[in-house]
C-alpha cells in the first residue's frame, strides 16, 4: 500500500515515530569533534537558510512556487539536500515549476504531482541526518525512495556543503541534483511505448480515508472534523499480482510495448465475452483480457533467488509445488522453464534497472496463453459444489472412497468418485455437472473418466463390469444469457474393467465466457444408454485445444 502524506500535522505522527533518531543525535553531540564534520549554524529556519543563500536560489524558486516555503519554514524537522546554482539553473527551475502548475490546473494531487515527488521530496529527508567521517547508511527520502548517504554523497552526488544546523534541521548542498529513480510502476509511466500497460495498472488507483492515521478535531452535531485528513492509495490489482509500486518489495515486470499490447487485446477479447444478462459483463470483458496479457508477467525476487531464476522464473500467480501435489494437479501455470534462453519468456525483452527491480520491455511477448489463463479445467465429481441435475437416480449420489491397497487407488483423482444408481433395474440415469471458468471463442475436448465398480469392491460380480454406453451434452447461456439445451448424443463406450478417460465430444466451441464467475454457468450432462447401468464418475475435463 503506497500512502499519500500529507505535510500538515499528519507529518507529526512520524516525526513521533522517529524521536528515538532524534535522541540518538543528541546523545551523540559529545562525540562530534571525534567523528563529525565541521558544521555551521545559522538562525532561524530551513527556509531563511535556503531563501538567503543566493547560490540556492533557483532551488528555492521551485520549492515556493510548490508551497514549500511554508512547509520548511515550519517546526517540522527535516534535512534538505539542495542542487546550487550551477548544477541546477533558473531554466531548469522555471520548466518545473511550469510542470507544476500545469498538473495543479488538472487537478493532479499534491503529492502526485511529479515536481513534488521526482525532485522536492527526491531532495528532502524527515528527521535530521547529520553526516560524519564514518557516514555510510541508508536514509528514506520524502518520496519513499531509499538513498545511501555517505561523509561526502547522497546516492553519488557529491555534497558540496554538511551539517548546516537550522532549527528545524539541516542543510546540505549538492553539486548535482539527486538522480530520481524510479520504481517499476513508475517507470512503466516514464519510458516510451508503454503507457497501455501503465494506464491499465493505474485505473486502479484508488484514495481511502485513513481514520487511524487522520487527526480529528472537533465534534460538531456528532460529526468528527478532521484537521488533517489522510488518505491511503490502494491498489487491488497490485495487491493481489505484485506489489511494484512498493520500494520494500524486488519485482521484475515483463511489460508488452503498446504495439504488442494492442495486438493481443484483439487476440484475447474474443475469449472473455460475457452473455450480456452478467452484471458488469464489459467491465470484467475489458479487465479479464488485459489481466490474461500480463497477469503472469510478475516475478517476486524473493521466489526467484539467482541460481533458480535461471532454470524456471515462478510468476507470483503459479500455485506452489506442493499444493500442486496436494491437490494432484501436474500443470504448471504460470511457471516458465529456462525464461533467459531463445523463446523464453525474457528473451529479446530490454531491461530497465528500477529503484525497486526491473522492467522487461517486451516487443515480442513469449508468455503463451496456454501457460497462463488457458487451462485445462477439472472437476472433481465427488465435489458437491459441482454436482447439479440427476434423473432416475438415487440421491444424493454416493461418494466411494478407494482405499490405498486398492489396485486402482493411484489412478483415481482424489482417491474418489461417485455412483449414480439407477432407481431401478430399467431404468437410464442422467446426471449433471457445473463447470466453472470457460472461455468463450476456444474450443475444448470434453472427457468424463470412470472408474470401475472393482475400485471400490475387488469382488465386485461381473455384470458391474461389463462395458456400457454414455451420451452426452453441453448446456450453456447464448448471448442473451438463455440456456441452450441440445439433444443428448455421442455415443461413447466405457470400459468397466478399468478407469477410462473417455473423450465425449471433440472441438466444443462455447459461445459465452464465464472465466471468474462465482456461479459457472456451463452444464456438462451425462446419460447411460444401458438400462440399469450405474454411472462411477471420477472427474470431468476440459481441455482446451491449441490453434
Amino acid at each position: 500500500m503506497m500512502r499519500m502524506k500529507h505535510i500538515s500535522l499528519s507529518v507529526v505522527g512520524k516525526l513521533c515515530c522517529g524521536l528515538a533518531a532524534v535522541f540518538s543525535f543528541i546523545a551523540c553531540h559529545d562525540d562530534w569533534n571525534d567523528h563529525y564534520e565541521p558544521a555551521t549554524t545559522v538562525g532561524g529556519t530551513l527556509w531563511h537558510a535556503i531563501s538567503t543563500n543566493q547560490d540556492l536560489s533557483n532551488f528555492a524558486h521551485v520549492a515556493q512556487a510548490c508551497g514549500y516555503d511554508r512547509i520548511l519554514d515550519g517546526s517540522q524537522t527535516f534535512t534538505v539536500f539542495a542542487p546550487s546554482n550551477s548544477s541546477f539553473s533558473a531554466s531548469e527551475a522555471e520548466a518545473l515549476i511550469s510542470s507544476y502548475q500545469q498538473q495543479d490546473a488538472a487537478g493532479v494531487r499534491p503529492n502526485d504531482n511529479t515536481v513534488v515527488k521526482r525532485f522536492l521530496q527526491n531532495h528532502i529527508a524527515q528527521y535530521r541526518y547529520p553526516v560524519s567521517s564514518l557516514t555510510n547508511r541508508t536514509i528514506t527520502l520524502m518520496n519513499d525512495k531509499y538513498a545511501m548517504l555517505t561523509s561526502s554523497q547522497l546516492n553519488g552526488h557529491t555534497l558540496s556543503t554538511k551539517n548546516t544546523h537550522c532549527d528545524n534541521g539541516l542543510l546540505f548542498t549538492l553539486d548535482t541534483p539527486v538522480t530520481y529513480e524510479p520504481n517499476v510502476l513508475e517507470c512503466l509511466d516514464i519510458e516510451d511505448g508503454l503507457d497501455s500497460v501503465y494506464h491499465f495498472l493505474s485505473s486502479h488507483n484508488v484514495y481511502e480515508f485513513n481514520e487511524l492515521q487522520s487527526v480529528p478535531g472537533e465534534i460538531i452535531d456528532g460529526v468528527t472534523h478532521y484537521l488533517d485528513s489522510v488518505t491511503v492509495l490502494t491498489n487491488d490489482l497490485l495487491s493481489s499480482y505484485g506489489r511494484i509500486n512498493s520500494e520494500d518489495s524486488t519485482y521484475w515486470f515483463i511489460a508488452p510495448t503498446n504495439t504488442e499490447w494492442n495486438r493481443l487485446v484483439a487476440e484475447y477479447t474474443p475469449y472473455f465475452n460475457y452473455a450480456d444478462n452478467v452484471g458488469d459483463r464489459d467491465s470484467m470483458l475489458y479487465t479479464n483480457t488485459r489481466l490474461g496479457i500480463i497477469g503472469g508477467g510478475f516475478f517476486s525476487r524473493t521466489n526467484n533467488p539467482d541460481i533458480a531464476f535461471n532454470d524456471s522464473a515462478v510468476s507470483t500467480q503459479a500455485m506452489s509445488a506442493q499444493i500442486r501435489q496436494q491437490l494432484g494437479i501436474s500443470d504448471s501455470y504460470y511457471i516458465y522453464p529456462r525464461p533467459f534462453d531463445e523463446g523464453g519468456v525474457f528473451y529479446g525483452t530490454i531491461d530497465i534497472p528500477c529503484s525497486n527491480g526491473h522492467v522487461l520491455k517486451a516487443e515480442n511477448h513469449h508468455i503463451s496463453k496456454f501457460e497462463t489463463f488457458m487451462q485445462t479445467i477439472m472437476v472433481e465429481a465427488e465435489n458437491n459444489i459441482y454436482q447439479d441435475t440427476l434423473i432416475n437416480a438415487v440421491t444424493p449420489m454416493t461418494i466411494t472412497q478407494v482405499t490405498s491397497n486398492n489396485e486402482f487407488y493411484s489412478q483415481v483423482s482424489g482417491g474418489a468418485y461417485v455412483e449414480v444408481i439407477p432407481t431401478n433395474p430399467s431404468a437410464r440415469v442422467a446426471v449433471g455437472f457445473k463447470v466453472p471458468n470457460l472461455l468463450s471463442g476456444m474450443k475444448y475436448d470434453i472427457y468424463a473418466v470412470f472408474a470401475p465398480a472393482t475400485a471400490a469392491d475387488p469382488l465386485a460380480v461381473d455384470e458391474a463390469s461389463k462395458p456400457f454406453r454414455v451420451l452426452s451434452r453441453i448446456r450453456q447461456p447464448n448471448q442473451d444469457g438463455v440456456i441452450t439445451e441440445p439433444p443428448f448424443r455421442y455415443a461413447k463406450s466405457v470400459d468397466g474393467t478399468k478407469v477410462d478417460e473417455v473423450l465425449l465430444q471433440s472441438g466444443v466451441r462455447l459461445t459465452t465466457c464465464s472465466w471468474g464467475l462465482s456461479t459457472p454457468t456451463v452444464r456438462l450432462e451425462l446419460q447411460s444408454n444401458t438400462d440399469g447401468a450405474t454411472l462411477r464418475i471420477d472427474r470431468i475435463i476440459f481441455r482446451p485445444v491449441e490453434q
